[in-house]
């Protein structure tokens, strides 16, 4: 098994914004291997199918950012054996626009979504997939961060982040096909910035 759980905000309000990159990566991941999110679940949309051998379900929460790790715990006791089988994929202002991380465990660092899910999971070792979104008006010129991830993605950074979500649900497809992750971490995280 394995969850695959993309942070964002419902409604047509919030979708091109760079807080939803974890929904737009879901629906990529989805779109590329003809997954259809039909399911109502646990707090969240479902899509649900095997990929690469694997039983995968992909998941979008509706509980809204910050309260995110709700849907993801019952999603973590409905499909998982444990947080081996979870992949969170997420926005990361500290990160430069363009940049990825993927990353065993770690902290939940400035996102109150990802705050929820440790919170709620009650652990930090569950894998993640970073999408940098600061770009040089959020770094140079001190936008609020609020302000910043609920914006609409600037045009300068459009291609990027499209590049972005298709690599990261590349990536994804590697990992549910039971791919080293040493390797896609290595692809994912060596990834040159864009200039």
């Amino acid at each position: 098994m394995f969850l695959i759980v993309g942070l964002g905000n419902p409604g047509a309000r919030y979708r091109s914004t760079y807080h939803n990159l974890g929904f737009m990566v879901a629906d990529a991941f989805a779109r590329a291997n003809k997954l259809k999110f039909t399911g109502r679940e646990c707090d969240a949309v479902t899509a649900k199918g095997r990929v690469g051998g694997s039983e995968v379900v992909v998941a979008k929460p509706q509980t809204f950012m910050n309260l995110s790790g709700v849907s993801v715990r019952k999603l973590v006791a409905k499909y998982c054996a444990d947080e081996s089988e979870l992949i969170v994929v997420y926005d990361d202002a500290d990160l430069p626009v363009g940049r990825m991380r993927l990353r065993e465990e770690g902290s939940a660092g400035t996102h109150n979504g990802m705050r929820s899910v440790v919170s709620e999971l009650g652990t930090t070792s569950f894998r993640r997939l970073k999408i940098g979104i600061a770009n040089a008006r959020f770094a140079e010129h001190g936008v609020d961060i609020a302000d910043f991830v609920l914006s609409r993605i600037d045009y300068a950074d459009k291609k990027t982040i499209e590049e972005c979500v298709e690599t990261a649900a590349s990536a994804l497809a590697d990992l549910a096909s039971a791919a080293d992750i040493m390797r896609v971490e290595e692809r994912i995280n060596r990834r040159k910035q864009p200039r």
